[in-house]
Order: structure tokens, then sequence, then C-alpha cells
């Protein structure tokens, strides 16, 4: 049977898909074309203020993403692929592009949330009716196409939707791209500064929990120390409510929110330690971890724009205050517990606050202070590194007796404090040597 010939220019927009391996977009582009285009637009309504007046993306995940896609570009040139990096929009950018190669297939990763959304459709607007868009869902465990349900009948309670996919659903085996035939096209474009995205350089915070660089070869350098090289994924369970250090947990989500490295790449990497040297309770957690991730993904999926409603997806009738003396007090550490206000100097420092401490601020937030959800959580937007839209909503929401937890539970922040920092170690290093 005669091949059928591959059309000469293929487009792969890049977005929250950071990285060459296990990509679908990439891989089909690369079987369709006899060239690849490669673009990724640092879009500046990413870097505006939100309507509760915080910077939508802070300088720390602003470094970390300059970072990544530096290392795209480098990665992606040794599969003959360039990649074109503007700071505009998406839908003012890419027409240009498909008209000046004359693109025939355009490939990028499904979104759904509402932002993303509204650029996909604008950008189709923009685009010749004859190009042909491929879409992808790859930043998924579990594919939406083998899911034992619909995404309109997806479970409300985490274990539920656990224990059904964990029974029936299995995990698609890993893509590999090959690419022998590219040339890289004699077009270049900067990658813009920290200055040019409105941000002072900076130097990492010395304490900080997270001292790493963006990027998928530093994500898949982590992902090979703390499995294979120091074998600490052993101890997971145990560590992973600590508060202090680099090796409490995985550090894999800031990698996973910008798609540096793939969930699938984490799962099969922890299968094969699994074979190689051990598996228990510890091993088996991180991929308990990553279903987590997973769920509020498709929550997101199944509920919409609820997701960002002070109602949340429960429509429950909660009275919220919006006293911005409080807010500030609990933005600058002056509240009156100082667990709470250690971790949110560790992320105003850093962009970086353990798990524990996500819950604690969260809860002490909405449900001792009861303020405004959705002011904490686009706050966390502008300063995580490791933000995501889903998995920060959704446990915003969680927390706030909003969403998948129909307890409407509230942490006990002194109790907490006492049981993960009983000699107050992570409080006092916080406290006694940060300035405020």
């Amino acid at each position: 049977m005669q091949k059928k010939q591959k059309s000469k220019y293929g487009l792969v927009w890049f977005t929250n898909n950071l990285r060459i391996h296990d990509n679908a977009s990439l891989k089909q582009a690369c079987e369709n074309h006899q060239n690849v285009i490669a673009v990724y637009c640092f879009d500046p309504r990413h870097y505006r203020d939100t309507a509760f007046g915080f910077q939508k993306t802070g300088k720390f995940r602003a470094k970390f993403l300059l970072e990544t896609v530096t290392d795209l570009k480098k990665n992606l040139a040794t599969l003959g692929i360039t990649l074109l990096v503007y700071h505009k929009k998406p839908e003012t950018i890419i027409p240009d592009l498909i008209k000046e190669f004359s693109i025939s297939d355009m490939y990028y990763q499904n979104e759904w949330t509402s932002e993303e959304q509204a650029v996909i459709n604008e950008l189709k607007r923009n685009i010749p009716h004859s190009v042909i868009f491929h879409t992808f869902y790859s930043q998924f465990l579990f594919h939406p196409e083998d899911l034992p349900f619909e995404v309109e009948s997806v479970p409300r309670v985490f274990t539920d939707f656990r224990k059904r996919i964990e029974k029936t659903a299995s995990i698609r085996p890993l893509i590999e791209t090959k690419n022998e035939s590219c040339t890289i096209i004699k077009k270049d474009t900067p990658i813009p500064t920290l200055w040019e995205l409105g941000f002072e350089d900076f130097e990492q915070h010395s304490l900080t929990a997270f001292p790493f660089q963006g990027g998928e070869t530093s994500a898949l350098n982590r992902l090979e120390q703390y499995l294979f090289q120091n074998e600490t994924i052993k101890t997971y369970k145990k560590t992973r409510n600590c508060l202090l250090g680099a090796d409490y947990s995985s550090k894999f989500s800031p990698w996973l929110a910008n798609g540096s490295i793939s969930p699938k790449m984490i799962y099969w990497n922890v299968k094969k330690f699994e074979k190689l040297h051990t598996k228990n309770d510890s091993t088996y957690w991180l991929i308990f971890e990553l279903i987590w991730r997973d769920f509020f993904k498709y929550v997101s999926l199944k509920y919409g724009n609820s997701i960002f409603r002070i109602h949340g997806i429960l429509q429950q009738g909660y009275v919220w205050k919006q006293d911005w003396d409080l807010i500030n007090e609990w933005i600058h550490a002056k509240t009156p517990e100082a667990f709470v206000n250690a971790n949110m100097l560790e992320l105003k420092q850093t962009g970086w606050m353990s798990n524990r401490g996500r819950q604690n601020v969260a809860s002490y937030f909405a449900k001792t202070l009861n303020l405004d959800w959705r002011i904490g959580a686009s706050y966390f937007e502008s300063l995580l590194l490791d933000y995501d839209v889903h998995s920060n909503y959704g446990n915003w929401m969680y927390l706030s007796g909003v969403g998948n937890d129909p307890r409407n539970r509230e942490f006990n922040v002194k109790l907490q404090a006492e049981r993960y920092d009983p000699q107050e170690t992570y409080q006092n290093l916080w406290l006694e040597r940060t300035p405020i």
C-alpha cells in the first residue's frame, strides 16, 4: 500500500503541555507533516490584574515559565523543530503564522475552562476554514475516553471516583515522538525577559522548599532523583505532610501544572520502581495523588464555570465577607495564628507552600474568617509556582464547603500546628528569620 504523502507544514500550539515526551499533539504533527513549526505565546492577559486586584501570574511562576519555555525550545531543536515565542495574544499572532507558512493543520491540547475557550474560539474565527484543527487531552492520567462513565456522570465524591476508575480503567502507554525529516526553519524570535513581562529579576529565596528550575529537563531529573537515585518515594506517605525541605514530598506539581512532565510519565516510572525495588503504601500514595489531580480536572469538565462561582458546585448559600482588613492580615502574615502566618510568609517569599499548609490557611480564610473563598483562590493563583486552575479552585471549593466535601469541615489550626510542627521548628524558621 502506498503511504499517504505528508503535507508540508503543520503547526503545534503549545500551552500547558510544554514537553516533547508523551505529547500527543507533537507526535501527530510529526507523523503527518514534512515540517513542523511550534509556537508559544506569553499572553499579556496572563500578567494583568484579576477582578480581586492580584496579578494573575506573579513573579515566581513567570520566572519558572521562562525557564520552561527556554528548555522546550532547546529540546524541540533536537527534533528539528523551531519554537517561535511571542509576547502577544495567540489569536493575534497564530493567524499570521498560518498565512506565512501556508499551514494546513494545527495541533494543540484541548482546554475547557472559560478563559481558554474564549481564546480558542477567537483564534478559530481568525483562521481560514480550510485549516484542520487537531485537539488532544494529554493532561490526564486517565484519558476521558477510557472512563467507565460519561463526564456528566463523574461521581461528586472522590472515593467513588477513585474506586470506579481503579477497578475498570487503565493508563495508556507513553507516547514516543520521533522526527527524522524536519529541518529547523530560518526564523527565530527572542524569548521575552522577566523585565519584559513586568517583573524585576530576583534570586531564589534561601529557605525555599522548591529549589528547582522550570522545564522538562529539570522535571525528568527530579523524577530520576526522587525515585531511582535517592529512592525517597519509599517514605512518601509518611513524610508528605511535613513542612520543611525539598524531599518531604515529590514536588512534581509545578512541572505538572505547565505540562513539562506528564502524569503518565510519573505513573509508569512509579510502576518501574515498584518492579525494580519495592511496592508499598508510599508508591501507591503518589499515584493516589495523581488520581486526585485527575478528579479535579473532571470536576471542572463536568461543572464548567460553577467552579469559579461563590456558591460553588454545591450551590451552598453561605454568607461570605469581603473584609479587606482581614484579607490583608492573612496575606501579610498578621493573623493571630502563628501557623497560618508562617505558611503565608513562605508563600509570599518563595511561591511555594506545603499541602498541609494550604489546607490550613484556606480553611482559616474561608471557614474561620468567613471570607469570600474566591479571593483566597485568586491570591493563590498569583503566587503559586504550581498553580493549576482545576486543582486550585477544586481545592478551595472543597475546603470552603461548596465543593466535593459535603461535610463542611473546619480545620483547628492550633491542633494542626501541634501535630505537624510540634517543636515549632517550621514556624520559628519563617517567623524569626523572615521580615514581614
